[in-house]
This record gives structure tokens, sequence and C-alpha cells, in this order.
């Protein structure tokens, strides 16, 4: 059963955990409804119950958006469930262990760029001809400080994610004047699973994903007439979360 139009709807990739699951838990509580995107159905539905939302307003999709018609299918799905699509936010992404350039195989390299870059151009494509259609809509990508600096075993992620806020800052100059908000975010070190804990990592010294989430609102919530296009986080030393 499809929701009602007059609900704002939020498209969220990566939706899991992490960054994805903090930003979608975060539009719930501003009452929007939720496509949750991720290839994990067990974390996607720990996020829906978190949410508090009912099936009808909490869309969940197993995808894998390296696959090349993923993007299409995870859109389609959405409007189909929802008729409608306000926000999105092209979360998922992600790199294996720091890996030196010659020994990344051509399949780790396709998926990475698949992942961090060919998805969110595309979900960012047709997102914003259908939010041009409707007169406005936010698009917010997640990049990376890796695509300003990156460590060594980086590279192809960090290309990645550099060319994802250059192409976000560039549909921002084609949509500026559309209605449609478009804004890229680059985070320092986030602490979740994604990072495995050891002793010379002090994770007090990292983000968290509510920070990502809340930067993510930011954008949602500024004046019509002002869109953040890129917004660079690192975090300062937390005495609370040093404890």
């Amino acid at each position: 059963m499809a929701a009602q139009e007059t609900q704002r709807v939020a498209l969220v990739t990566g939706a899991g955990r992490g960054i994805g699951r903090a930003t979608a838990l975060a539009l719930a509580r501003e009452g929007y409804s939720l496509c949750l995107a991720a290839r994990s159905f067990d974390e996607m539905e720990e996020t829906r119950r978190l949410s508090g939302l009912a099936p009808a307003r909490s869309l969940i999709v197993l995808i894998d958006l390296a696959d090349e018609d993923g993007p299409r299918m995870l859109f389609d799905a959405a409007l189909e469930h929802f008729g409608r699509i306000d926000v999105l936010v092209n979360n998922a992404g992600g790199a294996p262990p720091r890996t030196p350039l010659i020994k990344t195989g051509a399949p780790a390299q396709d998926r990475i760029l698949a992942v961090n870059l060919r998805a969110p151009i595309a979900l960012t494509r047709l997102a914003a001809a259908r939010m041009v259609k409707a007169g406005g809509g936010a698009i917010v990508n997640i990049a990376s400080a890796a695509a300003r600096n990156a460590a060594a075993g980086e590279a192809v992620y960090a290309a990645a994610k550099a060319g994802l806020a250059a192409f976000s800052r560039a549909a921002f100059a084609e949509l500026r004047s559309s209605g449609v908000k478009l804004a890229v975010i680059s985070p320092g070190l986030v602490d979740t699973a994604l990072i495995p804990h050891n002793k010379h990592l002090d994770r007090a010294l990292m983000l968290s994903a509510e920070d990502v989430a809340e930067a993510v609102m930011a954008v949602l919530r500024a004046p019509a007439r002002v869109c953040p296009v890129e917004i660079v986080l690192e975090p300062q030393r937390n005495p609370e979360r040093a404890r």
C-alpha cells in the first residue's frame, strides 16, 4: 500500500548502520517517511524498529548499488511505494582494507568506483529530474576527508570520493535556480564499526555518526535561499567521549 503523497519522503542509502542509520533516525524524528537501502535486511529492520515508523512509512529495499541496474531499481521501488522523493542521502560507500595500488585488482577497483561514485551519480540524476519537476527537494552526498588527505593504500577510494565532491559542486551549479538543494559532506574519521578498534587509535578524536547526521539535517533546515554546498567536518577532542 503506497504512502500518502502529502508525507515527506527521504531515501537513504547505506541505511543499515553507522552514518546511514543515524541519518535515517534523524529524518524520522523530523517527520519524514523513509526508504531504507542497503545489503543487510536485518540491519535495516533494526533501523526501522528504532525509527518507530510503520512499514507503510518505512520501505526496506535490499540492494547492491554496485550492480549496474541497482540505482534505477532502488529509485523505482521508492517511487512505487511512496509516489514521491523529497530528500536523497547518498551515504552508501566503503572500501576494502588499505591495499597498495599495484595490488588492487580490477574487480575491487570497479566495485569501489561503482559504490562510491557511479551509484551516487545515477541516483542524483534520477532524483534531480523528479525534484526539478516537483519544484524542490534536497540531495546530500556523503564524501570523505580522504578526498583531500588520503592515506597510502586508499588511492582508488580517494579518487572516487574526490570525484563525488567535484560532481556535487558542479551539479549544484546546474540545479541552484531550480529550487533543488545539493550538498556534499566530507567527514573526517567517524567512529563506526567500519573502523576496527586498536590501541593506537584515539576514538575520542573521531566524529560520531550522529555528528554527520546533524550536518545532513543542517542542509535541510537551511533557509530556502541558502544551500550549504560543501561541508567539511573534522573532530575536536571531546572530553566526554574520552572518559
